[in-house]
């Protein structure tokens, strides 16, 4: 693969292109959430439902703090999936023969491992970066400019690194979870280098703007066929999609930053999870007591008996004798 320092004219193509597409997917989300009147009762609708009744989860979780939001953005991009990208994806598996659609997988990975290379050096991962130099360089040069994966062949081993794995090994957190219009989950870190990310792909090789647009096209249907036995196992389980989808990309991107190694998980007692309906100025103790204590004023069990508040030693004049709990 030809290395070239782009100039500024160069750049400014694929940079307009990169803010167009984020252009479109602001307008496609905001097409989604704001498409039409308000909710809520009034008296040319008194049947609307009250957004305040609308069901909230019983605890907030600390991840996913967006939970409301995110699962609006997560059944728009679902829909759009299930009526046009899938079937895409699908059709272009059932056209294209399985020859050139490896190839494309393979020109598309040769750019992520050139990408690799980058995020190595920054983490200071210099085995790694030299196995990222070794499958370009192979790929390129063997691989009719890395068409044909012969680095694979010859037992090189790929060190994938993106930048939002870097931003995490230098330990900027990764913050709640965020599922963006059309692009699907991320974190609020990983989306900061969705631009980066996208920038450093196959459109790379041509200046023409149309060129560009259709092979990032292409690289992106390439990446939603590669997720169809994904799509296809989520079909298949009875549970919640969207708390599925969540945890596994949360596990996921935890062990890409930790190189499969993630830290022992913190056990959590429930004490840092506050409940939905409790206001912004509820301590997290009194809401954590609000949270268990018996519905419907019931009386305590016998294995939880109320304790009877303590008297201060120093409210004892001396000589007193003590309670006779205190016996």
């Amino acid at each position: 693969m030809r290395q070239r320092a782009p100039s500024p004219a160069h750049g400014r193509p694929r940079l307009a292109s990169a803010l167009a597409l984020l252009a479109v997917v602001l307008v496609l989300g905001g097409c989604a959430t704001a498409g039409g009147p308000a909710a809520g009762p009034s008296a040319a609708n008194p049947a609307a439902p009250n957004p305040a009744a609308i069901p909230r989860p019983a605890l907030i979780n600390p991840a996913d703090p967006w939970e409301r939001w995110n699962r609006k953005v997560y059944a728009f991009n679902d829909a759009v999936d299930t009526a046009f990208v899938r079937p895409l994806a699908e059709g272009y598996v059932k056209v294209v023969p399985s020859p050139v659609r490896q190839a494309v997988t393979n020109f598309g990975n040769n750019f992520g491992d050139a990408w690799s290379v980058v995020n190595n050096l920054l983490q200071g991962k210099f085995e790694g970066a030299m196995l990222s130099v070794m499958r370009v360089s192979t790929n390129t040069v063997f691989g009719l400019g890395g068409l044909i994966d012969i680095a694979s062949e010859a037992g090189i081993e790929r060190r994938r690194e993106d930048l939002g794995q870097t931003l995490g090994h230098w330990g900027v957190p990764p913050g709640p979870y965020l599922v963006l219009p059309v692009f699907g989950p991320y974190t609020l870190r990983d989306s900061v280098t969705l631009v980066p990310d996208l920038y450093v792909s196959p459109s790379l090789i041509t200046e023409n703007t149309a060129a560009q647009a259709g092979l990032l096209s292409l690289y992106l249907i390439d990446t939603r066929v590669s997720l169809l036995p994904a799509t296809r196992m989520l079909d298949s389980i009875a549970l919640d999609k969207y708390t599925f989808t969540r945890d596994a990309y949360l596990q996921r991107r935890l062990n890409d930053v930790h190189d499969g190694n993630p830290p022992e998980p913190v056990e959590d007692d429930g004490a840092d999870a506050a409940p939905a309906d409790a206001g912004p100025g509820t301590p997290p103790a009194a809401a954590a007591g609000s949270a268990s204590a018996p519905a419907g004023g019931a009386p305590a069990t016998a294995a939880s008996p109320p304790s009877p508040p303590a008297t201060p030693e120093r409210a004892r004049l001396p000589g007193q004798p003590a309670p006779a709990a205190a016996r």
